[in-house]
């Protein structure tokens, strides 16, 4: 019987027709779910990118404040105001504070050097002066011959004045007002208090003790008399005040700071202003230009201020030199951030300037030839120039920043920075003013600073009459006592 070939056929494209039917709908769940794994996959990656985006975003923010406390922990005295004592120990050899660098001279007096040492011509000329009382000590039997030594000492016995006071002609005792009280301390006592108040930084409770001990506890003075002391001398000083203040407004070139002290707990100011032959310290509110307005000598000085870039200060004086010893320290605190080499000619060439400068003036010149402060204008340029070109590959974001800071400053006050170049009377830095401040320092870290105004008031008074008494070489206890006895002391 024969095959029927078609039905065979049929029956093979039918069960063809259904296997298609079936790989379609396979394929058609395999498109389906791969579509869903797909939609899946974009959303992870969304997911993903929103998260790297926002750990881009942190990861930024942590290396900059990274960078930023970096920039604070590597702040000592050598390249920002903060003072030595806050730096980590050891830093750096004793002879390397302040910037002074390892030399190979041995310790103590230099080649030159004029030595102090007393010797018997020196005493002798006291003697003849009569500035000493002389005792004789006998060693051995006496005789023609002999060789002389001198021991110098001081007396510390109380001596008690009675002072009489006798009736006028009417019967009446006219008693000076000095000696209304039975009992007074005499002058060199308050003139003791008042040194070791403010020479020595000394509390008035050990400033009592020391001076009771001194005479064998028989004065009995208290730390309210040794208050009452120094608060008298604040006001008898006025008048040597006054001269202090004329000196310094006929100054050609003023050097002033300030300091940030306590005050019964809050921020206050003291502020000194200085020359050569005197200073002056201010007890201020805050450092701001109305503060200062205040005060007659701030408004009434016609010449150059010295100071640390403090913009209020240049509404006052006609001119204004900035220290550039404190430039100095920002411009090694850049070096050492963005390793530029800049900052670091910036120093060299500005100290150049102050040790050609010195040179000159040892060999009697006043000034630099116009060529050559035009070629230090070029110079100061071509580094500024320099620096910028630096700035835009420098790294770190505060790094950059605080860089093109320093750029902009030294570009907007160059005359200020040169000044010392143009006027021989001005100095590099405002040290001497810095250094004056230390008083102040002292007396914060060793009381905590002052509880009432009119105690900070009073302590800038009397440090101002003895800091001048020191610069003019003048005997500090002779003339508190000349304070006391209402002559003024400086004229």
């Amino acid at each position: 019987m024969k095959s029927d070939y078609s039905r065979d056929i049929f029956k093979q494209l039918e069960e063809t027709m259904k296997r298609l039917d079936k790989m379609e709908s396979t394929l058609e769940n395999t498109k389906i779910k791969h579509k869903i794994e797909i939609g899946h996959l974009n959303d992870k990656i969304d997911s993903l990118g929103k998260e790297n985006a926002a750990l881009k975003i942190e990861n930024t923010r942590l290396k900059d404040d990274n960078e930023r406390l970096r920039r604070i922990i590597n702040n000592d005295s050598t390249n920002s105001s903060l003072p030595p004592s806050s730096d980590e120990k050891p830093v750096k050899a004793a002879n390397e504070f302040n910037h002074r660098n390892k030399t190979k001279k041995k310790q103590g007096a230099q080649k030159g050097h004029k030595g102090t040492t007393l010797t018997k011509a020196k005493v002798k000329e006291q003697i003849e002066k009569g500035a000493y009382d002389v005792k004789i000590k006998e060693i051995g039997k006496r005789s023609e011959h002999y060789v002389t030594r001198y021991v110098l000492d001081l007396q510390t016995r109380p001596v008690a004045t009675e002072v009489r006071i006798y009736a006028d002609e009417n019967g009446k005792y006219n008693i000076p007002k000095e000696y209304n009280s039975e009992v007074t301390y005499g002058d060199t006592i308050k003139a003791l208090s008042v040194l070791l108040y403010s020479e020595g930084v000394v509390a008035n409770d050990r400033i009592a003790e020391v001076i009771n001990a001194i005479s064998n506890n028989t004065l009995n003075i208290s730390s309210g008399t040794v208050y009452n002391f120094c608060a008298s001398f604040s006001t008898l000083s006025e008048e040597s005040r006054k001269q202090i203040e004329n000196d310094l407004l006929n100054s050609v070139v003023l050097y002033t700071d300030g300091t940030v002290v306590t005050e019964n707990g809050k921020q206050a100011i003291i502020r000194n202003v200085s020359n050569k032959q005197s200073v002056m310290y201010t007890a201020l509110e805050n450092k701001k230009i109305s503060a200062m307005k205040a005060s007659v000598l701030w408004g009434e000085f016609m010449g150059v201020f010295v100071h640390d870039h403090e913009t209020a200060l240049y509404h006052f004086g006609t001119d204004h030199g900035e220290c550039n010893v404190h430039l100095e320290r920002y411009l090694m605190k850049n070096s050492e951030e963005s390793k530029n080499s800049w900052s670091n000619d910036m120093i060299h060439f500005l100290s150049g300037i102050n040790h050609a400068k010195k040179k000159r003036i040892a060999e009697g010149d006043t000034a630099f030839s116009k060529e050559q402060l035009d070629s230090y204008s070029k110079r100061y340029n071509e580094i500024l120039k320099c620096g910028y070109e630096q700035n835009k590959k420098t790294k770190g974001k505060y790094a950059k920043s605080e860089e093109k800071k320093l750029l902009n400053r030294l570009k907007k006050y160059k005359k200020n920075h040169l000044l010392f170049a143009h006027k021989f009377e001005v100095e590099y830095s405002n040290n001497m003013s810095e250094r004056d401040l230390r008083k102040c320092k002292n007396r914060e870290k060793m009381s905590g600073g002052f509880r009432t105004s009119k105690g900070r008031e009073m302590f800038c008074n009397i440090l101002s009459i003895i800091e001048t008494l020191k610069r003019r070489k003048m005997n500090i206890i002779e003339n508190i006592m000349r304070i006391f006895q209402k002559d003024p002391a400086i004229f």
